[in-house]
């Protein structure tokens, strides 16, 4: 990714102080969403990749990260799987609980949907403490398929995702177009 593609990106993303508790600073990416040449950008990179990690199946995280990953798909000419919140896909589904900072949460996939040979990337929007990402790393690999990597359209380095994902990733990328 180019250093413009980069500029371009991050010009696109709106700061919203005290949001969704003061003291948040949220970082809002409907304004790169609504730029087409923003977000044809960003699915570009991100497509890219998919391609150099060789990537077969593209896994996208609820909800942001739905609508990045699928036009990526589209554009990488592979797969997308949806990874939901617990009990919103029908049918047969894997689930990984996951902490969090108070409680902890659940993930589903589909499990026919992916199998041995299959190469996944995780594509989000943001990479914050990293649990969700983590959840969806053991999904993938308790569904017998291989994870490619994790790609994120922003890493929040302050809150620790990376230190976090690194033993899941075993070894795997873990790519970010913008670090904040």
């Amino acid at each position: 990714m180019t250093v413009s593609t980069q500029e371009l990106l991050l010009s696109r993303i709106r700061d919203v102080p005290d949001y969704p508790k003061p003291g948040v600073l949220f970082k809002d990416i409907t304004p790169l969403l609504a730029d087409p040449v923003a977000f044809a950008a960003l699915t570009d990179a991100l497509a890219e990749l998919c391609v150099r990690h060789g990537a077969t199946k593209i896994v996208g995280l609820e909800a942001r990260g739905f609508i990045l990953a699928a036009p990526v798909a589209v554009r990488a000419g592979i797969g997308f799987i949806p990874v939901r919140k617990a009990g919103k896909l029908p049918g047969a589904t894997l689930s990984q609980a996951y902490e969090l900072e108070y409680g902890t949460a659940e993930i589903e996939v589909h499990a026919e949907d992916l199998a041995a040979g299959d190469r996944v990337m995780v594509i989000d929007d943001v990479l914050a403490t990293g649990g969700t990402a983590e959840a969806s790393l053991e999904l993938i690999r308790r569904a017998g398929a291989e994870v490619a990597g994790v790609a994120v359209l922003m890493e929040l380095g302050f809150l620790g995702g990376r230190n976090r994902l690194e033993p899941a990733l075993a070894g795997a990328p873990l790519e970010a177009l913008i670090r904040v």
